[in-house]
């Protein structure tokens, strides 16, 4: 697949473009699972300290990705969602990358999240990504159906408001 051109801002969790991505996030999940099957607290804009989203060189939202806040120094991320028709062209990495360079400035070291078993994809990716599994963490620790992963970042460089 070619390069893709993105532009990646902080936007608004309740901005229209997130709320269909996270719709659509959801619905595969469902059909993944079987069912809203989500554990713990979901993600609200009471709780994100920052959502990204991905916009292609036609102003598209194609993807989108979140932080939230577990301690002053460690984040989860919420919500890493890319369209279909643009997965594999790198997307998903440069959200990854954005929602990392963010937690740095924001002097976060450690960024942990959770998937599942039905996501062998989300697997490999952040395995690919530099993160590793660990136990089971905060609303999850009673989950059957969790795998949890975490990385440890490098100093802050400054925030990010990427055009890739």
């Amino acid at each position: 697949m070619d390069p893709v051109t993105l532009t990646i801002l902080p936007t608004d969790w309740n901005h229209p473009d997130g709320e269909t991505l996270r719709r659509a996030q959801r619905d595969e999940l469902d059909t993944r699972y079987g069912a809203d099957t989500e554990p713990g607290v979901k993600p609200s804009a009471d709780d994100i300290a920052v959502f990204l989203v991905a916009r292609d060189e036609n102003g598209s939202a194609v993807g989108c990705g979140a932080l939230r806040m577990l301690g002053p120094s460690e984040a989860e991320v919420k919500r890493m969602f890319v369209v279909k028709a643009s997965r594999g062209s790198g997307v998903s990495t440069a959200i990854l990358r954005a929602l990392e360079a963010e937690a740095a400035a924001r002097g976060i070291t450690t960024l942990k999240l959770e998937t599942g078993p039905a996501q062998p994809d989300a697997v490999r990716f952040y395995t690919r990504e530099g993160y590793t599994r660990i136990p089971l963490f905060g609303h999850y620790v009673h989950s059957e159906g969790s795998l949890c992963f975490a990385r440890d970042l490098p100093a802050a460089a400054g925030s990010v408001a990427a055009s890739v």
